[in-house]
């Protein structure tokens, strides 16, 4: 993919913001509403509103159930072909709306143009926001709310990121207090707390100047959540190259290396695994 252009960012960043204030100062849409919105936007989307009528006989478990088949396979479209008809039967349905949210935000990672990564992402956080309202203590919710935030990032300004990442640490906090064993709230943790650490004390001091004092995050409080990520689900290798970078900036090069090989020689499961490995492999390049 070409990179992006500053007009291009700047474009993003602008309709990410004008959709964060309907996200955030608005009601939620109703689904018809924001279902129609999008089929005019993005015509996959329409397709997969429009096959939804075909599913009228089957209930909500059949067709979440083969939903989830489809996410097995990391086919997003062909999941949320069958989880939007059964969002109908049952809008108040706390794990669909997070299968949802998580298919939206893999639509986001294949679209290729900022506008419609913005739009996709910030469907799936309304998704989220949608279960953590009528389910505020599940922390599947609140990590679907921490991750559609960070999402989004990439294409917000910088007091958006700010402000999203105040939200993002509080939902994640919720995640772990909720689900002590819940790794990718820590691996969340770790990332939020990598996301500080990298910045600089030139731009800490310009921060503190224009948005106030920044979090006083390490990369020793990044290594300690991926550490617990890793101990809790052994299977996930973004874990062990998101402990590698950690530990390239911590100067343990030769455990960095090693982590980051394990990382890379493990088998793809999830959506963002091929991007995982090309950031990897850029870390393990440069130690050479």
């Amino acid at each position: 993919m070409l990179p992006l252009s500053k007009f291009q960012v700047a474009g993003a960043q602008m309709r990410c913001y004008h959709k964060r204030l309907l996200l955030n100062l608005s009601p939620p849409l109703p689904s018809k509403v924001m279902n129609f919105a999008l089929s005019k936007i993005f015509p996959t989307i329409g397709v997969l509103l429009v096959s939804s009528a075909a599913f009228g006989a089957e209930s909500a478990d059949e067709l979440i159930q083969k939903g989830d088949a489809f996410y097995a396979k990391l086919a997003a479209a062909d999941a949320l072909k069958f989880y939007l008809p059964a969002e109908k039967l049952e809008p108040n349905n706390v794990r669909l709306l997070v299968r949802i949210s998580r298919e939206y935000r893999h639509l986001m990672s294949d679209a290729a143009l900022p506008a419609a990564k913005c739009s996709l992402g910030g469907t799936a956080l309304s998704y989220a926001k949608r279960a953590v309202t009528l389910a505020p203590n599940d922390p599947e919710a609140q990590l679907a709310v921490a991750i559609s935030y960070g999402k989004l990032q990439p294409y917000e300004s910088i007091r958006d990121r700010l402000d999203a990442s105040r939200v993002i640490k509080d939902a994640v906090d919720k995640v772990i207090r909720l689900d002590p064993r819940s790794d990718l709230g820590w691996h969340v943790l770790g990332r939020w707390h990598m996301a500080f650490a990298e910045v600089s004390p030139a731009k800490r001091a310009l921060a503190l100047a224009t948005y106030g004092k920044l979090p006083d995050s390490t990369y020793e409080d990044a290594a300690k959540c991926f550490e617990k990520a890793i101990e809790i689900n052994p299977n996930r290798l973004m874990h062990y190259i998101q402990l590698g970078r950690a530990y390239v900036h911590m100067g343990r090069v030769n455990d960095a290396r090693r982590l980051i090989t394990q990382g890379l020689a493990m088998r793809e499961t999830e959506k963002d695994d091929p991007e995982t490995k090309r950031l990897g492999k850029e870390v393990l390049a440069s130690l050479h």
